[in-house]
């Protein structure tokens, strides 16, 4: 039985029918977990964080691809007070 890195929880597969490379997904925390070793089957979590960082920079930046207003009235203060 192979138990998921973030959560522990037991995942149910075939040891023998996984492939190095495999994207599995965790049913109880939903961490996509990518198989890098086979015999014995060793998961690794796929990291969120590019995802994160993405969804990050778009609420930073308006719908037209500006940085939002009080970005901008910053950077007008910082160029006045130079």
């Amino acid at each position: 039985m192979i138990r998921c890195p973030e959560c522990s929880a037991e995942i149910d597969v075939d040891e023998d029918e996984v492939e190095e490379g495999e994207i599995l997904s965790c049913p109880e925390c939903e961490s996509e977990l990518e198989v890098s070793q086979t015999h014995p089957v060793h998961l690794n979590v796929i990291s969120d964080d590019l995802d994160e960082e993405e969804e990050e920079e778009e609420t930073e930046m308006g719908e037209d691809g500006d940085y939002s207003d009080e970005e901008e009235e910053e950077e007008y203060k910082e160029e006045d007070e130079e």
